[in-house]
């Protein structure tokens, strides 16, 4: 296969749009979380209903993921994007002006993230039409990095916007970001019809579809390997500011892991060759796990920020399997693989912060750390099978 380069990838329009459209939506979603967070804890001073506005786009994700992921390939992929966008705006809008108590707001943003994951599930599906071949692969990497910068800026602006417009003007502006990123899919992005036909209920047919890609041994083996490593990294960084002892060095940590994931997505998607990115998925996926034993030692600030960078650089590794998985998945049911593929992913991410986090209540947070990192060292042993690519049978 041809080795693409990231000036290939970004020399084709469609990319460029989708690729503009999803940082704008990622600035935008962390602006609107900490901006919604900020405004339930000035109306009720309460810190846990804080968090949990904090958390609430995320938790239905589930749910969405579970019932409705059919959705992404019974309509088509523009007008399902386009529709997504509009929905954040006006999400954004109720926040802003119209004076909902603090229950319906967060009822408002729970109703609308059920259909986040379809939403999601459009884009990325549509991605291997726009760039075939390895061109995809860098693709997803590039959209990886983008989310990385992202997160990292929507924070720092949705600060900013915070200290001069209050959380009310964050959300409007995150509102108008939604906007813009609406039109231009509209207006950049060509028309293309369902991949798949609309048959049954939609729930119905997702239960239906979930069941059939988990029964398929090849498609369950790569869900495992995308979804196990990064829930034991979920729960390493979930113990990183009670490590800091709630300060504001935690951020810091957690913002070099970020830069650590956008250089390693960007390093191995530039540098490796397509069959040395699906060699490296193992010892990548390993390199997870194994800069958090260092916690063991209890470092400080500085080197903790490199153990957590480093092992966020590993999770390149994810890059070796996209090709494999996008192979293995049916094209008529390409938009709700992806989807479970998230879904997992998030539920993993999840379940890994929650059982770390519970762990850390009964041990020190830096051997709770460290216990993760070990798991995670396991798990990507334990997937090798999956993790190393099938061996090239060699004609004499």
């Amino acid at each position: 296969m041809k080795n693409a380069t990231f000036g290939e990838v970004f020399a084709v329009k469609e990319f460029r749009v989708l690729f503009g459209s999803f940082a704008l939506m990622i600035v935008g979603d962390a602006v609107k979380m900490l901006a919604l967070s900020v405004l339930v804890y000035e109306r009720t001073g309460s810190p846990g209903l804080s968090a949990a506005a904090y958390m609430a786009g995320w938790l239905p994700y589930v749910f969405g993921g579970m019932f409705l992921l059919s959705l992404a390939d019974r309509l088509p992929p523009r007008a399902l994007m386009v529709t997504g966008e509009v929905v954040r705006t006006v999400t954004c809008l109720l926040l802003a002006f119209a004076g909902l108590p603090v229950w319906a707001m967060l009822a408002l943003v729970l109703a609308t993230g059920l259909f986040s994951p379809v939403f999601a599930s459009a884009r990325t599906a549509l991605l291997p039409e726009v760039l075939p071949g390895d061109a995809y692969v860098l693709g997803r990497s590039a959209l990886s990095v983008a989310s990385a910068v992202s997160q990292i800026a929507g924070l720092a602006v949705g600060g900013a916007f915070l200290a001069l417009a209050g959380p009310d003007g964050a959300l409007a502006t995150t509102g108008l970001l939604s906007a813009v990123a609406g039109l231009v899919l509209r207006l950049g992005l060509p028309h293309r019809p369902a991949r798949g036909r609309s048959g049954t209920g939609a729930v119905r047919q997702t239960l239906r579809v979930n069941r059939r890609l988990l029964a398929d041994g090849r498609v369950r083996g790569l869900l495992l390997a995308v979804w196990l490593p990064c829930a034991c990294m979920a729960g390493a960084e979930a113990m990183v500011v009670p490590y800091a002892g709630g300060k504001g060095e935690g951020g810091i940590v957690l913002a070099v892991a970020a830069f650590g994931m956008a250089v390693g997505e960007f390093a191995v998607g530039r540098f490796a060759a397509p069959d040395l990115r699906e060699r490296l998925s193992l010892p990548l996926a390993v390199l997870l796990g194994v800069p958090w034993l260092g916690f063991t030692l209890s470092p400080g600030i500085a080197w903790a920020s490199v153990c957590a960078g480093t092992a966020a650089a590993g999770l390149a590794y994810q890059l070796g399997l996209q090709r494999r998985f996008l192979d293995a998945v049916p094209e008529e049911v390409r938009g709700q693989a992806f989807g479970l593929q998230t879904t997992g992913l998030m539920s993993g991410q999840a379940a890994g912060a929650a059982l770390v986090g519970a762990l850390g209540e009964l041990i020190a947070p830096a051997h709770a750390i460290a216990v993760a990192g070990a798991l995670g060292v396991l798990t990507a042993l334990a997937l090798s099978g999956v993790l190393r690519p099938p061996a090239t049978r060699v004609l004499l």
